[in-house]
């Protein structure tokens, strides 16, 4: 059995047309009948252009929204028939990184306190000794001095928050991390080493993950397998490397020929 299946996933929204005082309203089918699975251990690419759904897509993985219709089973476990505060306690088992780590970080909150919030999630009663030997080595596991815990966010780079927001996502002990475009506001020098310790990290702690991005180089560098995503459905799958060598939906072909360095490769 895979660790995460979704099966016919539909996320709709409803929205005013027409003008305020038309009283006509329009349906946003932002997710619209998507199968996926994702076998323990792998890193799956979630790959489309800005508006296709794929944000969407993972924040009704997460239960941050709650689907219109459609199962997501994580682990044995079906979460959408849970009542929310089963959800809450699951979800220390699958953990998301967002696109901005700034605006993902609590600003009034140094590292320390944040990955002690988050450590206490799963671990309720540590403390002392045992808390500050957690924190460092959560910093020590993204690449981070210890000495730099008791700083706040605005006092790290781009590339040093974006760590310290895996740091928070590992610390409940997930074994699922949901990556949402991680490395699309960071430099392109920064952007390798962030790659690097994802796949560190699901070498190190056998982590199961959903990368998504709009940039096929970085999913290619990184996933085992690619979902192409477009206008809320998954229109290709397969292993990476056969994607990008045989791609057989005409919207994979029109990304991979947008990119000057495929296509000069071909």
């Amino acid at each position: 059995m895979a660790y995460l299946e979704i099966k016919d996933l539909h996320t709709h929204f409803t929205k005013k047309s027409g003008g305020w005082l038309s009283g006509q309203t329009e349906t946003i089918r932002a997710v619209d009948g998507v199968s996926l699975d994702v076998q323990k251990g792998e890193i799956l690419g979630l790959v489309g252009e800005s508006g296709c759904g794929k944000s969407t897509l993972s924040r009704t993985v997460m239960q941050l929204i709650r689907p219109t219709s459609g199962t997501i089973t994580i682990d044995g476990t079906e979460l959408t028939s849970l009542p929310a505060h089963v959800v809450r306690r699951r979800r220390l088992d699958f953990q998301m990184v967002f696109q901005d780590p700034y605006a993902s970080l609590n600003p009034r909150m140094t590292v320390s306190a944040t990955l002690t919030e988050a450590i206490r999630q799963r671990h309720p009663g540590v403390k002392g000794d045992d808390l500050a030997r957690r924190v460092a080595e959560l910093m020590e596991t993204v690449g981070l001095d210890p000495r730099l815990q008791r700083k706040y966010p605005h006092e790290f780079s781009g590339g040093q928050r974006q760590r310290i927001a895996i740091a928070r996502a590992l610390a409940p002990e997930p074994k699922l991390i949901i990556a949402d475009e991680p490395v699309s506001a960071l430099d392109v020098s920064i952007q390798s080493q962030i790659l690097n310790l994802l796949k560190k990290l699901r070498a190190d702690l056998g982590l199961t993950m959903i990368f998504i991005s709009h940039d096929l180089g970085v999913v290619r560098y990184l996933a085992d397998r690619i979902a192409v995503m477009y206008k809320g459905k998954i229109v290709e799958r397969g292993d990476a490397e056969e994607v990008f060598r045989n791609p057989q939906d005409e919207y994979t072909k029109r990304l991979l020929a947008a990119i000057p360095s495929f296509s000069e490769a071909g």
